[in-house]
């Protein structure tokens, strides 16, 4: 029931709007769309002014007389490689209304980013006329996009819509989005707002489901009835225990196969995002013309950094503990309205847009678009409760041969992950989930396992981030446990390892102003020195002058950037910027704690490198069971 505050019972009942529906004329793949959703949005991910004067509205474009707008960006272009390799779509139309005078001119790219026209319209005193401008998808297998460019000499042009449509399917997919929250009510009632506002994005949408964790619930908010509203019957709002980003996810995962939606699609969506409602409908349109099911992600664009994209597309490093890392050719954290630069930084001359077609292992959950018969297959995410899920469901994905690709142009905004500390609770869901996905989806050396651990605990251990190390050491303890870690879900973990974490002053973050026993003045900033060249040998030297208890600084504060192993093992006691840049914590140097995690740290990694084949074993064994529907019943308590 709506507006209230449902139980966490099954559904029972098929969704009624869960069902493939017959298709209205031609598919819309994407809008153009010359402005962002939000005035923070630059609008030169969206429309350029390549010289001249014109005004971008969301949906609406004025070119002025002498002026030239290019659609060459982020928002703009069309991904024509990925649609002639992924889709059964062989022809692309994109329909233009304009009123005025002036050329319309469909441009396209290869793989290396040389631009050729396609095609031309000149269109002269032009009443709301709809320009039509079509090409074969047949030249853009390795790479290569499309997009639009406008021109006038001595009369404006005024496009009043723009849309790019392929051939639709015989009936279109019905889509679900998911939303997994927890205590972030007022972020989550923005994301609601922008989808109910959209009323296109909203037709391609048959169901929204909110999986509330929390204790500050959305249902809480005032614009909670007229968010109801807005979304016209489409909200599933639902309450539950906290368990985690798989908990939340997995619940929608859940309830909409259990509602005879065999060919549903699944659109996950992180509550803290700066949504653009657009990506609903280029996710689903590409899903919907796929040749097979395919989890089709979405791109994340850093939401301090708004013209920045975090990566083109992703892979994780399963012998360095390490997800997210850029698949080889792609876009990798690059201001996207910035000039390209080779590989010695030496300017192109071309956009920095990433023309050629990259293919993902994986696509993070802050938007990714699961198809029903992925789920049928491979069964509902393993029980991590934070971190490595997405990154495991992909890999599962991949090997019962389900491709993921991550489509360019279907981008949202989501919190700067450079902005967030890494001495937080939250790394032992990082390091432990990832030693257990590694066992699942890779064959690693133990010993390079145990030569991870050990080489952070080290840099932690001389940064004086005792607490750090005492959640990274807990994160092995709790591994070496087995399967049965994961059988509440993950929520006896959270709290024990913030029990862990108080016992340590180091974790504990203060106002800049107000350090405990430190007066400001009492502490000089002390910058670093440039990156040593030879780690190893520095490392040797540092750990030799700490046994001996020498250190060159006795007090001093250091930046976040500053922070770096060889710096700080240089004081006695140490104030240091968060990541977040909204407070300092004091680390002070312990002989005895040292010495005390050093031990621990010995004494698990023998136990890791002889347990870990058995480990793999069971967790592998254990897998199915726990990824199962039977097992999501129990943790939900129906």
């Amino acid at each position: 029931m709506l507006g209230s505050t449902p139980t966490t019972s099954e559904a029972s009942a098929p969704d009624e709007r869960l069902v493939e529906h017959a298709p209205n004329g031609r598919l819309v793949a994407q809008r153009g769309l010359f402005h962002g959703p939000d005035p923070v949005c630059p609008e030169d991910l969206y429309a350029q002014i390549n010289f001249g004067n014109a005004v971008r509205e969301r949906q609406r474009l004025v070119v002025h007389a002498g002026s030239e707008v290019s659609m060459d960006t982020y928002f703009g272009r069309f991904p024509a490689s990925y649609w002639q390799r992924w889709t059964v779509v062989t022809e692309v139309e994109v329909e233009v209304t304009v009123s005025g005078s002036g050329r319309i001119s469909l441009i396209a790219s290869d793989t290396e980013g040389e631009t050729r026209t396609v095609a031309v319209q000149e269109v002269t005193d032009q009443q709301g006329g709809q320009v039509t401008l079509r090409t074969q998808l047949d030249k853009f297998l390795d790479g290569g996009f499309l997009w639009l460019q406008f021109g006038t000499n001595d009369q404006e042009l005024v496009v009043d819509r723009l849309r790019w449509t392929v051939a639709a399917p015989k009936l279109l997919r019905p889509t679900a989005v998911v939303i997994c929250t927890f205590n972030r009510a007022d972020d989550c009632t923005k994301t609601l707002q922008a989808l109910a506002a959209d009323d296109e994005a909203l037709d391609v949408l048959d169901a929204i489901y909110v999986v509330d964790q929390g204790t500050d619930t959305v249902s809480s908010r005032e614009a909670f009835p007229a968010i109801q509203q807005g979304l016209d019957g489409r909200l599933r709002y639902l309450r539950q225990p906290n368990l985690g980003g798989a908990g939340g996810f997995g619940r929608g995962m859940y309830e909409v196969t259990a509602r005879g939606s065999e060919h549903a699609n699944l659109l996950f969506m992180d509550d803290d995002v700066l949504c653009e409602p657009e990506i609903a409908i280029r996710l689903t349109a590409f899903a919907n013309r796929t040749t097979e099911p395919t989890i089709v992600g979405g791109q994340m664009l850093r939401l301090l950094h708004p013209t920045m994209l975090l990566a083109g597309a992703e892979y994780a490093d399963f012998a360095q503990l390490v997800p997210g890392k850029v698949v080889q050719g792609a876009l990798d954290d690059v201001d996207l309205t910035a000039e390209a630069e080779d590989e010695d930084g030496v300017p192109t001359g071309k956009p920095n847009r990433g023309d050629a077609r990259v293919d993902a292992d994986y696509n993070a959950w802050w938007s990714c678009l699961i198809p029903a018969e992925v789920v049928a297959k491979i069964g509902l995410p393993l029980p991590l409760f934070f971190q490595w899920d997405d990154v495991e469901y992909g890999y599962r994905a991949k090997a019962n041969g389900f491709a993921t690709v991550t489509l360019p142009g279907a981008g949202l905004w989501h919190a700067d992950f450079d902005w967030k500390d890494l001495d937080k609770w939250n790394e032992y869901f990082a390091v432990r989930n990832a030693m257990i996905v590694s066992t699942l989806h890779a064959e690693i050396d133990p010993k390079q396992t145990a030569r991870v651990i050990i080489s952070r605990i080290t840099r932690y251990l001389m940064s004086m981030q005792y607490g750090l190390a005492a959640t990274l050491l807990k994160s092995v303890e709790d591994f070496l446990q087995g399967p049965e870690i994961l059988r509440d879900g993950g929520a006896s973990a959270a709290k024990a390892v913030h029990a862990l974490r108080a016992d340590y002053p180091d974790t504990i973050m203060h106002p800049a102003s107000d350090v405990p026993g430190l007066k400001s003045g009492e502490v000089p900033m002390v910058q670093a020195g440039p990156e040593p060249s030879k780690n190893r040998m520095v490392m040797l030297k540092r750990l030799i002058f700490l046994a001996m208890g020498r250190t060159a600084h006795q007090i001093g504060a250091v930046t976040k950037k500053d922070a770096t192993w060889w710096h700080v093992s240089q004081f006695d006691t140490v104030v240091v910027t968060d990541g977040s840049q909204g407070g300092v914590r004091v680390r002070r140097r312990d002989k005895e704690l040292t010495i005390r995690l050093a031990k621990e740290t010995g004494r698990l990694v023998r136990r890791l490198n002889s347990e870990l084949p058995r480990l793999r074993e069971e967790y592998r064994a254990a897998a199915p069971e726990l990824t199962s529907r039977e097992n999501w019943r129990r943790l939900y308590d129906f």
